[in-house]
């Protein structure tokens, strides 16, 4: 009940001045520390980084003000923002992205004819450094034979040279065969995953209509 005087007492001070002070009239009203209502025509010292409520000449509240935030709110706010701000590019970036499978593909078997030609071409890739290991090894022979006439004595220069170009040609084709197996592993996940999101997409779209 005091706290109810007080503010009628204020306001009718505030409506009892000057034109001018009518037109200007302003109550600021809060909770202290104890929950007693606080209210004057200028922000009172109790209300200091406290949530307030700004009351104009009629005694309606015209504007409320929140309490300022602490450190720790403030850092969960920006957080929250990083992570909102975060969810909006990934989603912009999956919008993109299909878009982009749309405009590449017409249809699912678009996708299939793409999967095909692509292991196709892998396939061929590595059959060639399998032919070509064959080659070398061949060659490889050649070598192996004239060094058996130099058992437990030094290698001539173009034997020895001969035998290492070979393990190292060896080991290089042998190094793109492993390259292709694993993109044709990365393909298939590719292909599996333009699939399944087309799919999703045609199926999002079918819904809409």
């Amino acid at each position: 009940m005091r706290a109810a005087a007080s503010l009628a007492l204020l306001m009718s001070l505030a409506v009892g001045g000057t034109g001018s002070s009518i037109a200007a009239a302003r109550i600021f009203c809060c909770q202290d520390e104890t929950g007693k209502q606080v209210c004057g025509d200028i922000l009172p010292s109790a209300c200091y980084g406290r949530a307030y409520r700004e009351l104009g000449q009629s005694g309606r509240t015209s504007r409320l003000v929140d309490a300022p935030l602490t450190a720790e709110e403030r850092a969960a706010k920006a957080a929250e923002e990083r992570q909102q701000q975060e969810r909006e590019r990934l989603e912009n970036e999956q919008r993109r992205k299909d878009q982009a499978l749309l405009n590449t593909y017409g249809s699912e078997k678009d996708i299939e004819v793409m999967r095909s030609r692509t292991l196709g071409d892998l396939d061929m890739a590595i059959k060639a450094a399998e032919e070509r290991i064959v080659e070398i090894r061949k060659r490889r022979k050649t070598f192996e034979n004239e060094a058996e006439f130099y058992r437990n004595r030094r290698l001539p220069a173009d034997v020895a040279k001969g035998l290492r170009d070979a393990d190292y040609e060896i080991r290089a084709q042998e190094s793109v065969i492993d390259s292709k197996r694993k993109d044709q592993e990365a393909v298939r996940l590719k292909y599996d995953e333009d699939l399944r999101r087309f799919r999703d997409i045609s199926k999002r779209a079918a819904q809409r209509r």
